[in-house]
């Protein structure tokens, strides 16, 4: 394990970047997420049928090939993205499908009869959505969330095909160099095990301070 040691700096710089893809993809995720379940519920036959066939192409082709089309595809059409933004946008919209799912269950779960008390108290639809309906759907939302973020962490190691420098491809680069794989590899695994329980111990903690309301 000495090995591993005297490389742990470059590891935890890996494990630095698997952690800004995953947050920032995340946080995209979301809205694109929300955006396309509304436009699933409330949205006109053109935006339910945009929403639709957007979710059912990303939940029905794998992350890599999507990564890959990002990156290398959009090349022959002018746009060249570094291999860090690719990484983001790709991630961004897969997780985007996912979400929008478990946003859509969240919120058909909410009760007609609130947002039938929020337009009686002189509400729009629209304001009854954003003031009633949605804060509710997040806290309902939570655990589906919670793990497709941890999914989303375990999913990084996709990017390393694009060379992204994450957990997954500090390791890689350590075994070139040491032609050793075993210790580089369990202790990435390892690394990926704390980063998932801390973030489902987090989830957990919102989870149930959120029921409390």
């Amino acid at each position: 394990m000495d090995i591993v040691i005297d490389n742990l700096p470059f590891l935890l710089k890996g494990a630095y970047y698997t952690l800004l893809i995953t947050v920032v993809s995340m946080f995209f995720g979301l809205i694109i997420g929300l955006i396309t379940a509304i436009a699933r519920i409330k949205g006109n036959r053109f935006f339910r049928g945009i929403a639709r066939v957007y979710v059912s192409i990303i939940r029905g082709t794998p992350p890599l090939v999507q990564i890959v089309i990002v990156y290398y595809g959009l090349v022959d059409y002018g746009v060249e993205l570094d291999s860090l933004t690719a990484a983001y946008i790709a991630l961004s919209i897969n997780i985007g499908a996912y979400v929008s799912e478990a946003f859509r269950g969240a919120i058909q779960s909410v009760p007609t009869g609130q947002t039938e008390a929020a337009l009686a108290t002189g509400m729009t639809e629209a304001q009854a959505m954003r003031r009633v309906v949605i804060p509710q759907a997040i806290r309902y939302a939570i655990p589906p969330l919670g793990n497709t973020f941890v999914g989303m962490l375990k999913e990084t190691s996709l990017v390393s095909v694009i060379a992204v420098t994450e957990l997954m491809r500090s390791a890689q680069l350590l075994v070139a160099q040491y032609y050793v794989y075993m210790p580089f590899y369990l202790a990435i695994g390892l690394m990926y095990w704390i980063m998932s329980t801390v973030f489902t111990f987090i989830l957990n903690k919102i989870e149930k301070r959120l029921s409390v309301y």
